[in-house]
């Protein structure tokens, strides 16, 4: 490189860095630094070593790949200067500064940049420190003049669009509100007719849009059951009524509502973000990667923004919430699919549930697999805890079960007795008028809100003391509570028997309409379902009996093999305690 000057300081590497993936992509903002730098170095007489440039990499940190780049050469010696185009290129905080002049002045090497206001002097180091802390400063204030732009906007009632659009909504032209993707809100709501009326699982689902060729949002391979789980819980498709947002917005919002209609709600300022870049070394030098940290804030930092209808019913959102609220990840030990875990299974002696158990040992060069349920509560804290010691094989206890629920199956006329004796246990447990039992627990609520008043109103006049006050206040609160758990309490009810109803059509509208070859060939996804479906519950004792009760009259005990006939009697083998399951035995499978 030819040097104006007629000699040369030495040997310089040149750095160039831009923080955004869109100025990383274009190239014009690290091609227009290098050229600067080469020029700079030109006249000042550096022979250029290297051009390091970064691209699409923050300043906040350290943990950059050119930056690396950078502190090797250094550290190989042989190094007077390091160039940048303005300070803050080199890194945004002033302690890294700090911390880099300091390593590379070890190795006789220099920071400069095209900015620098001072020299090598105490004074002018502490001008370039000034200029950090100012522009630190200035960058923290205009994140904080963004972030109450953002708050302001929501509270307005707009939407800030930083984030795609939710799955079956877009932004209108000005990008500060949601309008209706219809092709995309179709598929919405029948995720949650699926999950809410036809009682499918969120597996189930995800398997039915993918057979039927139905795009995912980001246009991936297979759907996502954390997406359909979390489109479930999202607000901005349950719809409010007016009071309901009227509640969560400001005044000036609701007055442009249409008090008639109903309307979704977007959360902003719900989740906090923190992202950290990290170096870590590999196999091929270091490797560089992104930890990204979502947390939840407090609701009182949430602001309410009102978007249009989706045209889910309220009663399907919340029936779909309810199927999926106990939602339990069944046992995967072993690789496999245990059909009776997640909450089918039971410890008959203490009531545990019972947990899946996986072993593997290997003899003369073959593989021995040992599959089998025991006492979870055994497990967890030894046999003082339960003294139920007996565990079934998988393997002989799961095609048990499923053959005496599959000849119920092919009797839908006992389960449907079955089911509508279920429904009818439910509803029997309300005494009375459940609808007018709620709405005189309603008026008890709003009584006691009157009370409350009243009585507030005569400590301030001086008719009741405060010691009375606070007296008939904690009565008032005894009865408030009580009134929002018989409220509650006959919510729940009645959402188990619009969920049993639910499970009752597709048992026997589907499953029990099955041929009995589609039924054997029933996966073990499908039967853990059906399981659900018929809320059966498996009890196993320490002697070897089994029982089962569900959607279905009486009770089932088995041990071998399954020796009840299709109306739900066991047979007097069946009844016996004496004999008991095999040991856990083993299945060989190919070598390793």
């Amino acid at each position: 490189m030819g040097v104006s000057n007629g000699h040369t300081n030495g040997k310089a590497v040149l750095y160039a860095r831009v923080s955004t993936d869109e100025q990383a992509h274009s190239g014009y903002s690290l091609a227009q630094q290098i050229e600067a730098l080469r020029d700079y170095a030109s006249r000042e007489g550096y022979e250029v070593l290297e051009e390091v440039r970064d691209a699409g990499q923050s300043g906040a940190t350290l943990s950059r790949p050119g930056m690396d780049r950078v502190r090797d050469l250094v550290a190989g010696g042989g190094v007077a200067a390091v160039l940048a185009q303005d300070r803050d290129r080199v890194a945004r905080e002033p302690a890294y500064h700090y911390l880099l002049r300091q390593e590379f002045e070890e190795y006789g090497t220099k920071i400069c940049a095209l900015n620098d206001r001072g020299d090598e002097s105490p004074e002018g180091e502490l001008t370039d420190g000034i200029l950090d802390q100012l522009a630190k400063f200035e960058r923290a204030k205009t994140a904080e003049r963004t972030r109450r732009g953002k708050l302001r906007k929501a509270r307005e009632g707009k939407v800030v669009g930083t984030h795609a659009a939710r799955y079956g909504f877009k932004f209108n032209t000005t990008k500060d509100a949601y309008e209706v993707n219809q092709e995309e809100m179709a598929v919405v709501r029948r995720i949650f007719y699926m999950v809410g009326s036809e009682g499918m699982s969120l597996r189930a689902v995800s398997n039915t849009l993918e057979r039927e060729g139905i795009p995912t949002p980001k246009r991936a391979r297979h759907w996502n059951r954390s997406f359909i789980r979390t489109c479930i819980r999202d607000d901005v498709y349950k719809p409010h009524s007016f009071e309901e947002i009227k509640a969560e917005v400001a005044s000036t919002v609701a007055t442009r509502l249409d008090p008639d209609r109903c309307y979704g709600l977007w959360w902003f300022n719900r989740l906090g973000h923190k992202v950290r870049q990290i170096s870590e070394p590999s196999t091929n030098g270091r490797r560089y990667r992104k930890t990204h940290n979502w947390y939840e804030k407090p609701k009182e930092e949430w602001i309410a923004v009102p978007v249009p209808d989706s045209g889910i019913p309220r009663e399907i959102v919340e029936a779909a919430r309810v199927a999926i609220a106990g939602n339990r990840r069944p046992a995967r030990a072993g690789r496999r699919f245990w059909e009776l875990t997640s909450g089918i299974a039971h410890c008959g002696e203490c009531g545990w549930t019972m947990c899946a158990t996986h072993s593997a040992s290997t003899k003369k060069g073959c593989t021995y697999a040992y599959n089998y349920y025991r006492c979870s509560n055994r497990d967890r804290y030894g046999p003082k805890a339960c003294a139920n010691s007996h565990k079934p094989r998988a393997d002989k206890l799961e095609p048990e079960v499923w053959g005496f629920v599959s000849d119920l199956l092919k009797t839908p006329d006992l389960l449907r007795a079955g089911l509508e004796r279920l429904m009818e246990e439910e509803r029997s447990a309300t005494h009375g008028d459940p609808n007018g039992e709620a709405e005189v627990w309603a008026k008890k609520l709003a009584e006691v809100e009157r009370k409350r008043s009243a009585y507030q109103d005569q400590q301030a006049e001086g008719l009741i003391t405060l010691d009375e006050l606070r007296s008939k206040l904690a009565a008032l609160e005894e009865t408030r509570d009580t009134a929002h758990r018989e409220l509650t309490s006959l919510k729940e009810r009645r959402e188990r028997i619009k969920h049993l109803e639910q499970d009752a059509n597709a048992l026997l509208e589907h499953y029990a309409s099955m041929v009995p070859d589609a039924l054997d060939n029933l996966t073990s996804e499908e039967r853990h379902r059906i399981y659900k479906m018929m809320r059966l519950h498996v009890n196993m004792y320490a002697d070897g009996l089994i029982e089962i009760t569900g959607a279905f009259d009486g009770l089932l005990a088995t041990q071998r093999g399954v020796s009840v006939n299709t109306e739900g009697t066991s047979s007097s083998t069946a009844t016996s305690r004496t004999s008991r399951w095999p040991a856990p035995g083993c299945t060989s499978s190919t070598r390793r």
